[in-house]
């Protein structure tokens, strides 16, 4: 697996998981609970990882929405 988008914004990982489920991606979010660890202040990013095989049509689409970096 491989990262596609590191963010503590969590409108961005809800909408960069939207536009992964819509072009048929599985995506998987990491660090999910990581806010019992910061005391739910959002300080630690969230990972949305993609499988290998699908990592550059995901950071392709996110990148034409304004997430992430182009590859």
């Amino acid at each position: 697996m491989r990262e596609v988008l590191r963010s503590t914004n969590p409108a961005d990982i809800a909408f960069a998981t939207a536009l992964l489920a819509g072009e048929g991606i599985p995506a998987f979010e990491m660090d999910v609970h990581m806010s019992v660890l910061d005391g739910s202040l959002g300080i630690l990013p969230r990972r949305i990882m993609v499988a290998d095989r699908d990592w550059f049509i995901a950071a392709s689409v996110l990148a034409d929405n304004n997430l992430g970096e182009r590859p």
